[in-house]
């Protein structure tokens, strides 16, 4: 029996990752039955929960891999630029397997509602959940030291501020609320972490 490439089987796993994310988005997670999971990634179960165990450690898997492409945006653009990004999608164009950041919205939805109604998710979520703290804390540390960051309020604070505002647009857009008219409120949150000149002075 010929083995197969680690290239397939990455491929195969983003393959289970993008059509669960779609399905989770329209279904939620209770809604995203076997069946459905089936229909949206065209893999059978058996397939699907080759690569995963059962259908909550795909959906932390899909969180995860979500979390880690928003602290990579994080880490060269900053927090508010992931906010844009859910607003409008990023500028230029997007490689193969790269996810729109529009479809990290269902997922972190779903995350939300879940760790305000299961304590064992809470708990798995835990140790998956620090990646975007920590690349936000860390930009900003980046940002302070090369003087673009008001330095008046501590950084973890700064961190919490920018976490916050990032739920609060999160729920406001899933509202359905219209979102092209927040630019300006984005403007707002990125000048009041920033170092002012008559500060520097």
């Amino acid at each position: 029996m010929p083995r197969v490439s680690q290239d397939h089987l990455d491929a195969r796993r983003q393959q289970i990752l993008d059509g669960a994310r779609s399905c989770f988005a329209r279904h939620g997670y209770e809604g995203a039955t076997v069946r459905r999971l089936e229909d949206a990634i065209g893999l059978s179960r058996g397939a699907i929960f080759h690569h995963f165990r059962d259908k909550e450690s795909l959906f932390l898997a899909l969180a995860e891999d979500d979390a880690q492409r928003m602290a990579a945006v994080v880490a060269e653009q900053g927090l508010v630029q992931v906010m844009r990004d859910l607003l409008t999608g990023p500028s230029g164009q997007r490689t193969a397997g790269e996810v729109p950041p529009a479809a990290w919205l269902g997922t972190r939805l779903e995350v939300s509602r879940r760790l305000r109604t299961d304590p064992d998710f809470q708990a798995r979520w835990a140790e998956r959940s620090q990646q975007l703290t920590i690349a936000t804390r860390n930009r900003l540390l980046r940002q302070r030291e090369a003087g673009k960051l008001r330095d008046d309020i501590d950084v973890d604070v700064l961190t919490s501020f920018l976490e916050l505002v990032l739920e609060g647009l999160i729920s406001y857009l899933a509202k359905g609320l219209p979102a092209d008219d927040l630019e300006p409120v984005l403007d707002l949150v990125e000048e009041s972490v920033r170092r002012h000149r008559r500060e520097a002075s």
